[in-house]
């Protein structure tokens, strides 16, 4: 038991060891790595996908909310499951899913047939995403903090890999990025069931409601509520950019990937070092109005400044990705995987919804406005992280304190 630095960020211990893990931790951060891939895939082959299925924009960026509305949804029985069958298990029926409805969506003769393999994915990925997280920061050597960051540098390779993976097999054709997915999902599959040891299961298993319950805390449920409106901002970029700098697939490809390292090198070796030494929260609120000006030049911009400012846009969302998962893995004294399951079954409608709404936002007015609405939900996370400093700061480190206080327990 150590005294906590009331002045010290509680965030930040523990991330020395990033490298030093066991394989079992290797192996399901490198499926992660190929989860988050399934995510920006079908970034540069939004625009072919709509001409080989005659889909209209709006049509298309169905893809998004199906999957990522399943995903909200399903983060309330990924607790209840992996606390019935274990880790190991739920993390192997996660990719199971994946891997089918990944290859089914590669069959498909319709967009409502692709929109529904999409769904299906979208309950796989939650399953694997949601229990990866949680057996990586039990397993991992290093702390909390390393185990974070692990995960946002899968997070990070995963992003910036899918749109260059989808550019070069979906030139080909636009199918080919969804069989290529199921591939790398079954390589994923077998490194984790070689690798990773059977995980107890936890000694009091989870209720579907649990991870609603925990949005009962203060602390908890602001940061829920903050991310949710940066993650419409986000997935604003992600899923709406490729139609407004109308490029081939290489191109497009070739911007997000630039976008995806700059993801990956800003959630794990500048977010660390910004944080301590200037805090989490000033770093995220920062970061959260500079996004918002970011948006501002993709909307209102040249094609060259939209460019340019959506490959700038993931040096923020790096940034923000970070600090989001380590509040709501550290700010209450729910479990991690419930929090992390009330948070992300929060944060996820976002994703869904911002998909959906820009390409209808442009229809009702003209192509800038929603980027205006995408910046406007950057400053409304912004000011709720201000609003809420103070109980932030004290809930993470009295948090961080009782943790301490805690036997440790023994790991494999």
């Amino acid at each position: 038991m150590h005294t906590v630095d009331p002045t010290a960020d509680p965030l930040d211990e523990g991330s020395g060891s990033l490298l030093k893990q066991p394989k079992a931790v290797w192996a399901t951060a490198g499926a992660a790595v190929v989860a988050f891939m399934g995510i920006g895939l079908v970034d540069p082959i939004l625009p072919s996908i709509a001409k080989g299925l005659e889909a209209t924009p709006s049509q298309v960026s169905l893809l998004f909310t199906s999957y990522f509305l399943i995903t909200a949804v399903a983060m309330l029985v990924t607790g209840f499951v992996s606390s019935r069958i274990g880790g190991k298990k739920t993390l192997l029926a996660g990719l199971a899913l994946v891997i089918v409805f990944a290859g089914l969506a590669g069959t498909s003769d319709t967009v409502g047939q692709l929109v529904g393999f999409r769904a299906g994915w979208g309950l796989g990925n939650a399953l694997f995403v949601s229990t990866s997280l949680a057996v990586i920061v039990g397993a991992a050597a290093g702390g909390s903090a390393a185990a974070i960051l692990l995960y946002e540098s899968a997070l990070g390779v995963g992003m910036a890999c899918g749109p260059l993976v989808g550019a070069v097999l979906g030139d080909a054709s636009w199918r080919y990025p969804f069989f290529g997915t199921a591939a790398l999902m079954a390589i994923g599959f077998l490194a984790i069931t070689v690798f990773l040891k059977d995980q107890p299961k936890p000694a009091r298993k989870t209720s579907l409601l649990e991870p609603i319950k925990a949005l009962g805390h203060g602390g908890l449920a602001s940061t829920a509520a903050s991310a949710f409106f940066y993650n419409y901002a986000f997935f604003t970029v992600l899923a709406f950019t490729p139609f407004v700098l109308n490029m081939s697939p290489y191109r497009s490809g070739a911007v997000f990937f630039a976008w995806g390292v700059l993801l990956a090198v800003f959630s794990v070796l500048v977010a660390p070092r910004l944080q301590e030494r200037f805090g989490s929260l000033k770093v995220l609120g920062a970061s959260l109005v500079l996004l918002a000006a970011d948006l501002f030049l993709i909307g209102y911009g040249s094609h060259t400044a939209a460019i340019a400012g959506t490959v700038i846009s993931g040096a923020f969302i790096g940034l923000n990705n970070t600090v989001y998962t380590e509040l709501a893995l550290g700010v209450s004294d729910a479990p991690r995987p419930v929090a992390s399951a009330g948070y992300n079954f929060v944060r996820w409608f976002a994703a869904a919804a911002a998909p959906y709404l820009a390409p209808k936002i442009e229809e009702w007015s003209d192509i800038h406005m929603p980027f205006v609405v995408a910046a406007l939900a950057a400053v409304v996370g912004a000011v709720i992280v201000w609003a809420r400093r103070s109980s932030l700061t004290h809930e993470v480190a009295e948090h961080a304190a009782h943790q301490d206080a805690q036997p440790v327990p023994a790991t494999a």
